[in-house]
């Protein structure tokens, strides 16, 4: 399973990736926001970094950027997609999965153009994506979940979906907006390909209290051992 963070700032995404080694980094309108940066200043950013780490293209490290959410017809998502794409070629386009949208992924598929299907929050969704071939489909969970479904089982769903019709790998499963290191795990007993948290989460799921318990143990071991 593939770990990619859900962030617009820079620091962060310079961090999870010199610690923990993240694949890729998905970002959104709310996380550019966050970070306090225009839009096109953060875009810049993680291209010129992407290019000083020497993983230049999505094949090396896919960002995920997101279209102005307020586009709606399917020509105008293709030529503000065009737009973003030809800044960097690690970029990949995250289009909703709208009638439109769909209709755009397609088009922007058969030019070249990666893109990632978003929003998408039922099986049924999830198999436009692949069908039209996109690189990435991102089905939520948090939002589901605060909702009271079972995530685990949809997400088990659309990996089965897929492995039944040979999709699964070519159109990537990312398990978007995870909040938690059991829907982490969720996610990766279904099989999804990649998962996509803030750090925060990703930190948690590195901590275990029996974790630090065996390390106060073995350092009072430690301190009464002559060396």
């Amino acid at each position: 399973m593939k770990y990619f963070l859900d962030s617009a700032k820079i620091d962060e995404i310079k961090y999870a990736y010199n610690t923990f080694g993240i694949d890729g980094v998905t970002t959104n309108p709310r996380h550019v926001m966050l970070s306090g940066k225009p839009f096109l200043t953060v875009l810049g950013e993680l291209a010129e970094w992407a290019e000083s780490e020497n993983i230049v293209g999505w094949e090396k490290f896919p960002i995920s950027a997101e279209i102005d959410p307020h586009i709606e017809r399917a020509d105008e998502m293709i030529a503000a997609a065009k737009k973003i794409s030809a800044l960097s070629p690690n970029f990949v386009i995250k289009i909703p999965c709208t009638e439109d949208g769909i209709a755009a992924a397609r088009a922007l598929e058969k030019e070249g153009i990666r893109t990632n299907l978003t929003l998408v929050f039922s099986a049924a969704q999830a198999i436009i994506a692949a069908k039209n071939n996109s690189l990435f489909v991102s089905p939520f969970i948090g939002w589901k979940e605060d909702n009271g479904e079972d995530c685990a089982q949809y997400i088990a769903d659309i990996t089965e979906i897929y492995r039944n019709y040979g999709w699964l790998g070519k159109t990537q499963i990312i398990c978007a907006a995870v909040r938690t290191p059991k829907q982490i795990v969720d996610c990766a007993v279904a099989g999804a390909d990649i998962v996509t948290a803030g750090l925060a989460v990703f930190q948690n799921s590195f901590r275990h209290p029996y974790t630090r318990q065996g390390m106060d143990i073995f350092r009072e071991a430690w301190d009464n051992t002559a060396v």
